[in-house]
């Protein structure tokens, strides 16, 4: 019997356009619902844009947020990581070797971005965070510091991630869902550290659990649950990952995967 349903969203729910088909879930939600099927949105992304996503039923959701280090059931915090300030300013220093990279600092009240950025890349980096101030110095933001975001040139994307794993030494955990993109995470905390403290809430065992991812960074996720599910879109570590592997994110290979086992399931 499925109890969790943890889903990754880019190029794994979401299709290029960022959208899915939301009256076709809907209905599958409510099937959830019905059946108390945990539904849980597993992302790299800030938590308020995440449930953006989602309309009226955005606050019932559970968010395993910023790569696993803010997890929200149901508007309550359940955790959220707090990288100490001397470590921040450490992991800047660091960043300042690497002019390619371009950083945001994520917070729990909001992520960080510097003036200086082209107002083409702060627009871009909006669709993804939904609270993202302008600062003129990294070093003087006060919040809590959930992890790093990272921009660089497509093509570096796994030599950089290289080449900042062996920088960090055990500081942080570079990790990267591909295409330009990686995030500075605590060690330990990711989306699977997230899934397991929804199943220890909610009694649920990682057999129980079905996921669904395509980036590096849903590989922990991926071998927690059971029902693990790679994207025909995925990376190859994804797949080696993964039980099982479904349709693309294009051709809405969650969602048909989800209808297929609850009519198994006779939910449907």
């Amino acid at each position: 019997m499925i109890k969790l349903i943890a889903v990754d969203m880019d190029g794994t729910f979401l299709n290029r356009h960022l959208e899915y088909d939301r009256q076709r879930f809907r209905e599958l939600y409510k099937i959830m619902k019905e059946n108390d099927i945990k539904f849980v949105v597993a992302s790299g992304n800030q938590y308020y844009q995440l449930k953006s996503f989602f309309e009226d039923y955005q606050d019932e959701l559970i968010y395993v947020a910023e790569n696993g280090a803010l997890v929200i059931d149901r508007q309550e915090v359940l955790f959220s990581a707090d990288i100490p300030k001397e470590e921040v300013h450490q992991i800047l220093n660091i960043l300042e070797r690497y002019p390619e990279i371009e950083k945001i600092l994520c917070g729990l009240n909001s992520a960080y971005i510097s003036n200086k950025v082209p107002d083409e890349f702060y627009k871009l980096m909006q669709l993804y965070l939904h609270r993202l101030d302008k600062v003129a110095d990294f070093y003087s933001v006060d919040d809590q510091f959930l992890k790093f975001a990272l921009t660089c040139p497509p093509e570096k994307t796994y030599p950089l991630t290289d080449a900042l794993k062996k920088e960090m030494s055990g500081k942080i955990t570079p990790v990267t869902s591909g295409h330009g993109y990686i995030d500075l995470i605590v060690p330990s905390y990711h989306k699977a550290s997230g899934i397991q403290r929804i199943c220890e809430r909610y009694d649920i065992l990682p057999e129980e659990c079905m996921a669904f991812g395509d980036g590096d960074n849903d590989i922990e996720m991926l071998k927690l649950c059971f029902y693990s599910y790679a994207m025909k879109n995925g990376s190859d570590g994804v797949k080696a990952a993964a039980r099982y592997e479904t349709l693309s994110n294009e051709e809405s290979g969650v969602i048909k995967t989800i209808e297929k086992h609850f009519k198994e399931m006779n939910l449907i």
